[in-house]
């Protein structure tokens, strides 16, 4: 195996171990809208609800945490929209808090059947073809960047800090990027292969500019979460991210979509 092949195999085996998570994506086994009245919830304990901005849990005398500490009282959330979510701990499983649009409440279970019956992503074999350099350039600010979700009538809204531009097959292209972990950017994009060979909605590639340039290695690119579960609402690329050509590289469709 070449060195080549090696890292990206051994990327491979990092992102499948994160995907089995016994806490992560594919153990969530449900998800609910919270309401403006106080209600309990299918196998979650308590009462919840929320207003324009928090979201407002009573447990009701159950024994549950939150980063730790027991909740013996009713307790508020409030969370940044389309931002990550917090986590109260029930048990066995997590329940976690999130803002997308209004407050949803959704159930990390270990036992979940997905998570149990997890068997890796399929993937294009590594190929260096699919490593592109592009240049990366920033917006004088960030710009509020509207997209919609898998969920129907949901939207999300992210900062752009800058788009890619790169040439493939002597025709440049550009995508709006959005941040990324360690002052890195992702991409979200849809190509030729979408809803053929590889998961229709959306996949991602994730990158580091260093002075103004950006490798874009399609070999990493990756599922949301919603190619696995039927409870996440990921955002749909932006407009004008989609390829009008085969990126025959990254994550396959995944099993769980049969």
């Amino acid at each position: 195996m070449s060195g080549f092949a090696e890292d990206w195999q051994t990327w491979k085996t990092e992102r499948e171990r994160g995907l089995a998570d016994p806490y992560g994506w594919l153990a969530l086994v449900s998800l609910d809208w919270l309401e403006t009245k106080p209600r309990a919830y299918d196998g979650i304990p308590g009462l919840w609800w929320q207003d324009d901005e928090e979201a407002h849990f009573d447990p009701q005398g159950a024994d549950v945490t939150h980063d730790g500490v027991a909740i013996t009282e009713p307790t508020s959330f409030k969370l940044v929209q389309s931002g990550p979510g917090t986590r109260v701990r029930a048990g066995e499983v997590d329940i976690e808090i999130a803002r997308r649009g209004g407050y949803l409440i959704r159930v990390h279970d270990p036992k979940a059947e997905v998570l149990k019956n997890f068997r890796g992503v399929p993937s294009y074999e590594p190929s260096e073809e699919w490593v592109l350099e592009g240049v990366y350039e920033p917006f004088d600010t960030p710009v509020p960047t509207t997209v919609g979700a898998v969920v129907e009538g949901l939207s999300h809204v992210y900062e752009a800090p800058g788009r890619v531009r790169f040439t493939h097959n002597g025709t440049e292209h550009t995508l709006t990027a959005f941040n990324g972990v360690n002052g890195g950017i992702t991409i979200l994009f849809t190509d030729e292969t979408s809803g053929v060979t590889t998961y229709a909605a959306n996949r991602e590639i994730s990158a580091k500019p260093v002075d103004g340039k950006v490798v874009l290695d399609f070999n990493r690119a990756e599922n949301l979460p919603c190619a696995f579960t039927a409870f996440a609402t990921c955002p749909l690329p932006p407009a004008g991210n989609h390829l009008p050509f085969k990126v025959e590289a990254g994550e396959l469709t995944p099993y769980e979509q049969g």
